[in-house]
Parts: structure tokens; sequence; C-alpha cells
């Protein structure tokens, strides 16, 4: 199947456009958390093909591995990397403060909280963009 979608790729980055069928998909409403009489408490999830989730694999896999050749990622960085760990964050970022303190340096921090940006988006304008 590999050769295919390579094929496929290519052709798609060739033309810079994608297949009409990589750009449908099916939306369906996850509950977040709470009431779930309210839909402010849900998530959309996007159900693409299976071609475009294969591409989309072997694309990222791809820059994984150029990131990884020419050491391009910093070493903090453990967040969809093979052999890091969400624990082994959690701890760097536990750890290297406390390290700091025991030191006695200063620890400055600026913490950004993403989680619900995506209810943010406006999604009527986002699918018209997605339909071109």
């Amino acid at each position: 199947m590999s050769p295919y979608l390579a094929r496929l790729l290519d052709i798609t980055m060739n033309n810079g456009t994608l297949l009409a069928d990589w750009k449908r998909a099916i939306v369906v409403p996850i509950n977040k958390r709470g009431n779930r009489s309210l839909i402010t408490n849900y998530r959309r999830i996007s159900l693409t093909s299976v071609v475009c989730k294969q591409t989309e694999h072997v694309t990222a896999s791809y820059l994984r591995q150029v990131w990884d050749k020419n050491e391009w990622l910093y070493e903090g960085q453990h967040g969809f990397r093979s052999g890091y760990l969400c624990e082994s964050q959690v701890i760097t970022v536990c750890q290297d403060p406390a390290d700091s303190m025991d030191n006695g340096d200063r620890n400055d921090a600026i913490v950004i909280d993403f989680s619900i940006a995506f209810d943010l988006v406006p999604h009527d304008r986002l699918l018209m963009k997605t339909a071109i």
C-alpha cells in the first residue's frame, strides 16, 4: 500500500491541492466533561478517510526521522517522540525548578492554556475554508 500512498502524496504535493475525499470528514461530538445536555461540553472530532490518515502517518514518520537525524528538536521536547514519555516530561518540569530553587536561582514561568482554544474557533468559517 505504501507505494500507492507515496504516489498519491507526490501528486498532491506537486499539484498543491488535496484530493476531494481527503477534505471530507464525519464530525462527531465527544463529551469533554460535565453536563451532557450542554452543547458547550462537547468537542468535535473529525473522522477522515483511512487513506488520508495513512498518508498523515507516513508524512509524520518521515518528518520525525528528519528531525531526529538532524537533531532539530530540543532535548526537552517529549511529546509525540518515541522513547520520550509524558511522565518524563512531567518529572522534568517539576525537577528543573526544584533544582534551581535548591541552587538559589531565580525561576520565571509563562503558562499558556490552549485546552479550550478549539472551542473558540468559528467553526462555520473553518468549514467554509476547508470546502474550497
